[in-house]
């Protein structure tokens, strides 16, 4: 009798511990996205948070990169969203534990997540350093629509970064130091920000489907 009452028991444990709070991710988009939380120059950058969307666009070519930006500072993160480049045209990506040299350009410096061809999915020290860790360009080419929409995930925890387009692992491995000579240790927290880059006369970059979880006191 014993044994039967166990066996009826155990499926309710199981369910309880599925439905136990703290197993439940929180969702902080809404507070990501409010429109109070960005700077940026209005007249290359929209933001539709009800969409979930990020929208930059150019008619010249910029004299240097310049990015939209989150006022808030975050640490260990997860960040999902599509991302296009139309016609494949130009150069972007996502800054993460960055900052704000240049209040008045919105210039940043930080590790970025690259979007544009070559590039898709690598991690680069914009501004401190250069290239930290390069997508293999046989895993680019199995995973990348170019001028299409492309799912991107990317989750800061700690030194670990992980950059996922389409499924497909670009990079996941610990960063404990930025790159160049001096080596300095990666920043452990900062601003979000995404780019528009120079070089180019027209361009138009999307972020769309944005999800973000804050990590840090999950």
């Amino acid at each position: 009798m014993r044994s039967a009452r166990l066996f009826r028991a155990a499926p309710l444990a199981v369910v309880a511990l599925v439905l136990a709070p703290q197993f439940v991710r929180a969702d902080d988009t809404e507070d990501f996205l409010k429109p109070e939380n960005w700077e940026g120059h209005a007249n290359l950058w929209k933001l539709d948070p009800k969409a979930k969307t990020v929208v930059g666009e150019t008619s010249e070519n910029l004299q240097y990169n310049t990015f939209f930006c989150s006022k808030k500072k975050y640490s260990d993160f997860e960040l999902s969203c599509k991302v296009q480049l139309r016609d494949g045209v130009g150069n972007s990506g996502v800054q993460i534990r960055s900052e704000v040299f240049d209040g008045k350009l919105f210039k940043v410096k930080g590790p970025q997540v690259d979007v544009g061809k070559g590039y898709w999915g690598s991690l680069y020290g914009e501004g401190v350093g250069g290239m930290m860790k390069a997508s293999s360009p046989d895993t680019i080419k199995k995973a990348v629509k170019e001028s299409e929409f492309n799912d991107y995930l990317i989750i800061a925890k700690g030194t670990k970064i992980t950059i996922k387009i389409n499924g497909e692992a670009m990079v996941d491995q610990d960063f404990a130091k930025l790159p160049g000579k001096e080596a300095k240790d990666a920043p452990k927290d900062g601003i979000i920000a995404f780019q528009m880059h120079t070089g180019y006369p027209k361009m138009r970059v999307e972020f769309k489907d944005i999800k973000f979880t804050d990590l840090s006191t999950k």
